[in-house]
């Protein structure tokens, strides 16, 4: 099995090919145009690659770049696309195993998803729920996700050199950091919602300064979605938080180091916005077990979870 370097390698020299191509039948077109009206010598012919309008034509896309900017913005791009299509494998939107869309119904099920795809190569997860924390807390977050899509999709014994391929090609030191930081910023999520055009189909559980996230995916949501989220990743989080904060504790009390009580301190503000979080916001949220229609759109749907989700301008509230 091809590195995923080579294959992203592959894939933009059949695009370039492709926009050559493509490139070559506008200029026959123009000079058979020109024939026609015997225009030859005062009409152009040539079609620069710049204006061949393909979607992953590179010079197309970046006309100001030189050729080896173009390259480096293709293969982020590629993986960009590559990272989207995984968390959609994660949530059983797309599959390994079969093309297009699997579930993209109101209500669809796990059940749905295996009456298609009985044994995937790729399962997905099971309650519709995907922590990002800044830290390896629980063994379904996002970035444990991607490290398997990757190793099923590319192979095991590639897996390294293609997590390093596409660290590097975000231009990020670890993957945690694309997904999500310790400011609680996510540059997935930012593209995911710039990628909808602020309409997104993967809704963003999130504290007010970051602390906690999780995302779901709106066509699996069930009224039940958010006392999930509640009570199998927040407060779960809030407990591994709280033991994490008694050992710092027990640290500093040691005097081992400043660090310890720096740590002590910080855990103490996360675990504070995330009660209150709790308290004020997702456990009312929680209780009413909100019914949604998919046909009414985000513009109308969204607004009932916020501030539980993170703020999409235009999106705080509805018109209605």
């Amino acid at each position: 099995m091809k590195t995923l370097e080579q294959t992203v390698a592959q894939h933009r020299e059949d695009w370039a090919a492709r926009s050559r191509a493509q490139q070559q039948l506008e200029i026959e077109n123009n000079e058979a145009v020109a024939r026609l009206y015997g225009l030859e010598d005062e009409v152009p012919s040539y079609v620069p690659l710049e204006r061949v309008s393909l979607t992953n034509n590179s010079a197309f896309r970046w006309p100001n770049k030189t050729p080896e900017e173009r390259d480096a913005l293709f293969t982020e791009s590629a993986i960009v696309d590559l990272i989207s299509y995984a968390i959609g494998c994660i949530f059983g939107r797309y599959s390994l195993d079969e093309p297009g869309l699997i579930l993209a119904d109101q209500g669809a099920t796990l059940q749905d998803y295996f009456a298609r795809i009985p044994s995937p190569t790729f399962v997905p997860d099971p309650d519709n729920v995907i922590p990002f924390v800044d830290d390896g807390w629980f063994e379904d977050d996002v970035v444990e996700g991607v490290r398997k899509f990757l190793k099923v999709a590319f192979g095991a014994e590639h897996f390294e050199e293609n997590l390093r391929f596409v660290e590097e090609s975000l231009g990020v030191k670890t993957l945690r950091d694309y997904f999500i930081t310790k400011a609680g910023k996510s540059k997935f999520y930012d593209d995911h919602v710039k990628r909808y055009k602020k309409r997104p189909i993967y809704w963003m559980f999130s504290s007010p300064r970051g602390s906690f996230n999780a995302l779901i995916y709106l066509h699996r949501y069930v009224p039940s979605t958010v006392s999930t989220v509640l009570n199998e990743y927040l407060r779960e989080y809030e407990d591994k938080l709280q033991k994490a904060l008694e050992r710092a504790e027990v640290a500093a009390a040691g005097g081992a180091s400043a660090k310890d009580q720096k740590e002590a301190d910080r855990l103490r503000k996360v675990l504070a916005e995330l009660r209150d979080y709790e308290h004020d916001v997702l456990y009312p949220l929680a209780t009413q077990q909100i019914a949604i229609d998919l046909d009414d759109g985000v513009k109308v749907n969204y607004p009932k979870f916020y501030p539980a989700v993170k703020k999409i301008a235009g999106l705080e509230a509805s018109d209605e």
